[in-house]
C-alpha cells in the first residue's frame, strides 16, 4: 500500500504540474496514470505488484464507481432530461443498444466467443466516458449542442448499461443470486437511492435543520455515504442506488447539486485516477502481446472504429446535426471508467470465459484511453475553426 500511495502521489503531482500544457496538447492525465501503472506494475518495474485478487483492487473500484455514478446522476436530473433531450435520446435509446449488439457481433465472429458472453462483453464496453476526451466537453469553442449531447449521454449510459451487465453476468453463472434475488437487489438499490435523498432534503428544509451554506457540499456527501452504507447493509445494489440518488438530488435539490459540483468532480477524479493507476498495473507486456491473440486485437480495433460509429450513424439519421459534429460524436465514445469496473466484476465472477473477457475488455480500454485522450484537443481545434473533420 505504501508503494501504491507513493506512486499515486508522485503521478498526481506530475499530472497537476503539466495539466495546463496538457489542456492545450495531446497530453492527458488519464494516459499518464494508465502508462504510469503499466510501467510501475509487476510486468515492468514491479514497484506496484498488484494482482486482480488483491482486496485493494475491488474496494477501490467499488468506491470509485459509486462516486462516478453518484456524480453522473447529478448531471441528469429530470429537468435536464426534459430540456434538449432529442439528440441525447437518439444516442442512448438507439445508439447504446446498437453499439452493444454490434460489439457483441464482432466478439462472436472475430474472436469466436459464445453469444451470451459476447453480449456481456458488448454491455461492458457500451458505456462512454468523455472524461478521457475532456477537451471536447470542456471547451467553449466546441458547439454547445455537441457538448450537451456527450455530457448527457455519458451521464446516463453507465446507469443504463449496469442492469444489463448484471443480468447477463447472472445468466452466465457469474453470481449466486437467482433471478428474483437479483431483481430484488436492483429494485431495493433504486428505492434506497430515491428515498434517502428525499428524506434528507425534506429535513433540510425545516427551519431548525438548515445546513450552513459553505457546508452544503458535505451534506450531499453525507447523502451519498448514507446510501452507500444502507445499500451495503441491506445487500441492495449500491451502484444503481448511487445513480438514483444523484438523479434525485439533482431533481429535488438543484442548489445542492451546484454547491457539490466542483467538490464532487474533484473527489471523483481522484478516485478515477487511482483506479486507472491500479488498472494499468494489472496490464503487463505479456498480458498485451502474448496472452491476447491477433483476433483479439482485430476485435479491439473494430470495437473502437466501427461499432460506435456505425451505431451513431444510424442514430443520427434525420437529426439535422452538422456532419462534422456527427463525426466527432461518433469518434468520441471513449471506453471509460465504468467499463473498467464492469470488467473487474466479470474477472472476479468466476464464469468460464472470465479471463478471456477481461483481456479483451482491458485491451479495448487501453487502446481507447490512448486514442481518445490524444485526439480530443486536435478535434476540438478543428471544430473551433469550423473545418470539416474529413
Amino acid at each position: 500500500m505504501s508503494a501504491l500511495l507513493l506512486s499515486f502521489a508522485v503521478l498526481l503531482l506530475i499530472g497537476m504540474l503539466i495539466s495546463e500544457r496538457a489542456s492545450r496538447t495531446v497530453l492527458s492525465t488519464a494516459v499518464l496514470f494508465l502508462l504510469g501503472g503499466f510501467v510501475l506494475g509487476g510486468g515492468v518495474l514491479g514497484v506496484v505488484p498488484i494482482s486482480s485478487g488483491d482486496p485493494v483492487v475491488a474496494t477501490l473500484a467499488e468506491l470509485a464507481l459509486f462516486s462516478v455514478l453518484f456524480t453522473d446522476g447529478m448531471k441528469v436530473g429530470f429537468t435536464d432530461l426534459r430540456v434538449a433531450w432529442r439528440l441525447p435520446g437518439r444516442a442512448l435509446l438507439l445508439g447504446l443498444p446498437l453499439t452493444l449488439v454490434l460489439t457483441a457481433a464482432l466478439a462472436h465472429f472475430a474472436v469466436g466467443l459464445p453469444w451470451l458472453e459476447s453480449f456481456l462483453l458488448g454491455a461492458v464496453l457500451a458505456p462512454t466516458d468523455p472524461v478521457f476526451a475532456s477537451a471536447i466537453v470542456g471547451r467553449e469553442e466546441v458547439p454547445a449542442k455537441l457538448r450537451h449531447l456527450l455530457n448527457v449521454e455519458s451521464g446516463v449510459n453507465d446507469g443504463l448499461a449496469l442492469p444489463i451487465v448484471l443480468v447477463l453476468l447472472a445468466a452466465a453463472g457469474g453470481t449466486e443470486a437467482g433471478g428474483w434475488q437479483l431483481a430484488e437487489e436492483i429494485v431495493l438499490g433504486v428505492l434506497v437511492g430515491v428515498l434517502v435523498p428525499l428524506i434528507v432534503l425534506r429535513l433540510e428544509r425545516l427551519p431548525f435543520l438548515q445546513a450552513q451554506h459553505n457546508l452544503q457540499p458535505l451534506l450531499t456527501v453525507s447523502i451519498g455515504l448514507l446510501v452507500l452504507a444502507i445499500c451495503t447493509a441491506t445487500h441492495a445494489n449500491l451502484f444503481l442506488g448511487a445513480f438514483a440518488a444523484g438523479i434525485t438530488v439533482a431533481t429535488y435539490g438543484p442548489g445542492f447539486r451546484e454547491e457539490f459540483e466542483q467538490f464532487g468532480e474533484l473527489l471523483t477524479e481522484l478516485l478515477k485516477l487511482a483506479a486507472i493507476l491500479v488498472f494499468g498495473a494489472l496490464i503487463t507486456p505479456a498480458f498485451l502481446f502474448q496472452e491476447i491473440p491477433w483476433t483479439g486485437w482485430v476485435f479491439a480495433v473494430l470495437a473502437l472504429v466501427a461499432a460506435r460509429p456505425l451505431a451513431l450513424l444510424v442514430s443520427f439519421l434525420g437529426s439535422g446535426l452538422p456532419r462534422s459534429q456527427q463525426i466527432a460524436a461518433m469518434w468520441f465514445g471513449p471506453k471509460g471508467f465504468a467499463s473498467v469496473v464492469y470488467g473487474l466484476l466479470v474477472l472476479e465472477s468466476g464464469i468460464s470465459q472470465a479471463d478471456q473477457l477481461f483481456h479483451l475488455i482491458a485491451l479495448v480500454i487501453f487502446l481507447s484511453i490512448l486514442a481518445h485522450s490524444s485526439t480530443d484537443v486536435v478535434v476540438a481545434k478543428k471544430l473551433d475553426q469550423r473545418q470539416p473533420l474529413l
